[in-house]
């Protein structure tokens, strides 16, 4: 009785392998073979110049604009244990 079971499974599952069709990719990537890759393991610059910051041009954050946030947009105050928890590094 097993197998009349299998069998009938059998000829259903053929027909939907026969039925996909092969992999077409939806997603092209750039040739970056001529491309260099950076060296991760090389030493940073010292020798590179200091820039100075430059502001960012807008309106700066004021307390008054903070406090007109609606509070889904103010960040959650934390409270003492979360801070301890945050000091010492994560769990002990």
């Amino acid at each position: 009785m097993g197998s009349k079971v299998s069998s009938k499974m059998a000829a259903p599952t053929a027909r939907v392998i026969q039925a996909v069709r092969p992999h077409a990719p939806l997603i092209k990537f750039p040739n970056r073979q001529g491309v260099p890759k950076p060296n991760a393991a090389a030493p940073p610059l010292i020798s590179r110049p200091h820039v100075p910051l430059t502001p960012i041009p807008g309106t700066p954050d004021t307390l008054a604009s903070i406090q007109l946030l609606p509070a889904r947009y103010r960040r959650r105050p934390l409270s003492a244990d979360e801070m301890d928890y945050i000091q010492r590094g994560g769990p002990e």
